[in-house]
Parts: structure tokens; sequence; C-alpha cells
């Protein structure tokens, strides 16, 4: 598992991108040139006990005297965009960790970009990205109305390689014309709600598809039988029931490790697995590491056998 430092930020710019967005540019506060990234990434802002969230990072890579991100208001989420939008202001400092990256870009010929609401984020610097590169690449995004859409200004540069679908003109995203048909040598990047994700994995060809879920993917019912965790650092053995997760066994025998959404969708908590078997319910592993068996997200994934051995 890696670690993964922090730093602490100030608040320098506050304003809205998009109806209920609202657009962070964090400094250090000594000016000092903040952490290397890359398009995909983003930061745990440590908003408070309890109150860790990720957001992704939409800025410039290039510049790295400042970061942005832009956080949705969310009626109905977990505190996070609530604290963001109501008590964050210009001046505040805040604690984040590095930059991190699941949803990295993969150098391809051709690119096919499909954004949903606050989606856009981890898409926007890609674009340019793809762009400097010289590779063929279409963006279609889609919101509920204009007005919630961020970011359209930046995008109107890219003339007709974006494609602007507001829901309430022009309906649900159309998807056959940008997933149907793909050449060789393109790869599919997707963010944004989950219903969008689903009909996408379902248009999209195997192994084209690149996404990030904001929320974890519907999973079977049934939360497993007991096994044993092995700590392979100590030697201890741990016993895991049902009804607990491999996450709350290890944090309860007073191992500190890293975790945060405590969903499967963040990586956090991504430790290698050295023996066993992991049963993955995680919204973030791909086939191909699922199939691997290398690593596992210990909030949510449990085990298919008796016993499982982490690096832990």
């Amino acid at each position: 598992m890696t670690s993964y430092d922090d730093i602490e930020l100030v608040v320098e710019g506050r304003e809205p991108a998009a109806a209920d967005v609202l657009l962070l540019t964090l400094r250090h506060p000594l000016g000092a040139d903040l952490p290397a990234w890359e398009p995909g990434a983003h930061v745990d802002l440590l908003l408070g006990p309890g109150l860790e969230r990720q957001y992704s990072l939409c800025s410039d890579p290039a510049d790295r005297s400042a970061w942005r991100i832009a956080v949705l208001r969310e009626p109905d989420g977990r505190g996070g965009s609530a604290h963001v939008h109501r008590r964050m202001r210009e001046g505040d400092k805040v604690r984040a960790r590095e930059p991190r990256n699941r949803f990295p870009l993969e150098p391809a010929r051709r690119y096919r970009f499909v954004a949903g609401g606050i989606g856009i984020t981890p898409i926007l610097p890609m674009l340019a990205a793809a762009d400097a590169a010289g590779a063929d690449w279409t963006l279609l995004y889609g919101g509920r109305t204009r007005a919630t859409m961020a970011f359209t200004g930046e995008l109107a540069r890219y003339g007709e390689r974006v494609t602007l679908a507001p829901e309430d003109e022009t309906g649900l995203l159309d998807l056959p014309p940008v997933l149907d048909g793909l050449p060789p040598g393109t790869l599919v990047y997707c963010c944004g709600p989950g219903p969008l994700l689903d009909a996408v994995e379902e248009r999209c060809p195997p192994g084209l598809l690149r996404t990030e879920r904001f929320r974890p993917k519907e999973q079977g019912s049934g939360t497993g039988g007991a096994f044993e965790v092995v700590l392979a650092r100590s030697g201890r053995t741990l016993s895991v029931p049902p009804d607990m997760s491999v996450l709350d066994a290890v944090r309860g025998a007073g191992v500190e490790v890293l975790y945060s959404c405590t969903e499967g969708t963040c990586g956090t908590c991504e430790t290698d697995v050295l023996e066993g078997e992991p049963d993955h319910r995680d919204s973030l592993l791909t086939e191909e590491e699922r199939a691997c068996g290398e690593t596992m997200l210990i909030c949510v994934s449990r085990c298919r056998g008796r016993r499982l051995v982490l690096d832990l």
C-alpha cells in the first residue's frame, strides 16, 4: 500500500463554474510548487474529522503553482459538498493528500470522450493532452441543462470536436454515433453518473473503455462468509466475520491503513494480495486487474476462500 503525504493548501480563488458547481483554486501558503500530476488524477481533501472527499484536478498539469477542483453541490450527499459550498472561503486553509491517479490517459491514436455533469472535471485536462499529442478525439458532454454544465466556455476553443448535449434540449446522450464502429487504436474515456457509465459499458467494445465512477456500482446481495486475513508484515492472523469489512478488521486490530471513501471507488485502501483469491466488490479495478488478483480494495472486497495474506 502506498503512503501519501499531507499538504497544507490555501483557497486562493472561489467562483461559480456553473449552476451548483463551485470552482476552487488552491495554492501552497508559501507559494511553493505543488506536487506534479497527470490528467485523470484526483486529490483527497481532508475537510474535517471523518470528512474526507476526493475531487478530480481540472487545471493544467504543467502549472504547478495552483490546483483547480470543481465541486458539485449535492443536497443528498454525505456532507462534503455542503461543507465546501457553505463554509470554505478565500484565505481558508485545507489539508490534502498528494495526487493519485486511477484514471490515467493512456497513449492512443484516437479518443472518444464521454462526460456527464461534473464528470467533465477529469476529462478536461485529458482533452488538452490529447490535443497537444495530435490525437484524433471528440467529446460528447451532457448535463441536465446548459446552465449546469461547467467549463463550456473553455471547451468552445475546440470547436466541432466538442458536442454539448443538455438533456432539456436534446434528451439523453446519443451514444451510438460515438461508440459504434470504433476504428482500431481508439480508447473511450467516460466519467459521470452511474446510469451513463452503465449505458456506455453496455455499448462499448471490450478492452476499449476507461471509466471513473463517483458512486459505487450495484453489487450482488449478501456479505459472504467469515474468513481469515494474515498480515504478512507482522505475522498476525485476524478473523473477518460476515458482517465486517477487511478494513474494519485491520483497523480494529490497531493497524493504521489509509482509507477514504469506504465504498470501493477511490482506491485509497488498495492493498497487495500475497496469497488467496479476493472476492472483488469494488467499482474501480479493471477486469484484468481483478483476474490477476494481485491487489484488492479492503474497504468492500472479501475472500473467495478461507484465507487471504495481505501485504500489511
